[in-house]
């Protein structure tokens, strides 16, 4: 008789086990991909589509090619990363990875933590009251660095090391805006136009001189 117990015992153990391991992964190759506000899933993987994460869900890493990632308010993500198209990120989400684009712009909103880098090649990078805990790299992107964010990392600017490249047409502009704090060294490998609030605090500057302002926007180019 007390043999006959165990296989029940197993089978209400297994029935007890959190679902949240086994969130299911979801994978395309042409169309879009959107998950419902406060539901759970694993791995978002598409090539030729956007990804919309509603508020307050949670997933795995998301990835795509030819689309764009946009992430609802207080939502749990990993890394967000895709090659053409923008990335948005709401209020109050935690990134437990980093976000990467090459031909797009990247936007934080406030409360929002990202535990990675974020980088992009030919696009804008900004945030606003966020908590970067890696660096911020871009080529060709402006970068702002809002009211009262603050990156643990460093930021930098580089230069561009393809073949047949043709001379910039542009100098990225940098705002290191009100309360802003970049801990790391600021590098700048190509001429940009640089702006820090008088109340921001940086690292080490190379490769540009700062224009102080105390204004609640940074002076027009």
């Amino acid at each position: 008789m007390a043999q006959s117990r165990f296989p029940a015992i197993a089978l209400c153990l297994l029935l007890a086990m959190p679902a949240a391991w086994a969130a299911e992964d979801i994978s395309k190759v042409n169309g879009s991909i959107e998950v419902a506000a406060g539901t759970v899933y694993g791995e978002l993987d598409t090539v030729n589509g956007s990804i919309s994460i509603g508020d307050g869900a949670q997933t795995g890493d998301a990835s795509t090619v030819n689309g764009s990632i946009k992430v609802g308010a207080n939502a749990r993500v990993g890394s967000l990363d895709t090659v053409n198209g923008a990335i948005r990120v709401g209020r109050n989400v935690q990134a437990s990875g980093g976000i990467e684009t090459v031909n797009g712009s990247v936007f934080v909103d406030r409360g929002s933590t990202v535990a990675g880098d974020i980088e992009t090649v030919n696009g804008a990078i900004g945030l606003v009251e966020t908590q970067l805990r890696g660096d911020i790299e871009t080529v060709n992107g402006d970068v702002t660095v809002g009211i009262g964010s603050m990156v643990s990392g460093s930021l930098s600017i580089k230069r561009s090391s393809g073949w047949f490249q043709s001379a910039p047409k542009r100098k990225p502009r940098v705002v290191i805006g009100p309360r802003a704090v970049v801990q790391g060294p600021l590098k700048f490998e190509r001429e940009v136009r640089l702006y820090v609030h008088r109340s921001a605090r940086t690292g080490p500057v190379t490769g540009a001189d700062p224009v102080v302002f105390d204004t609640d926007t940074a002076p027009e180019d």
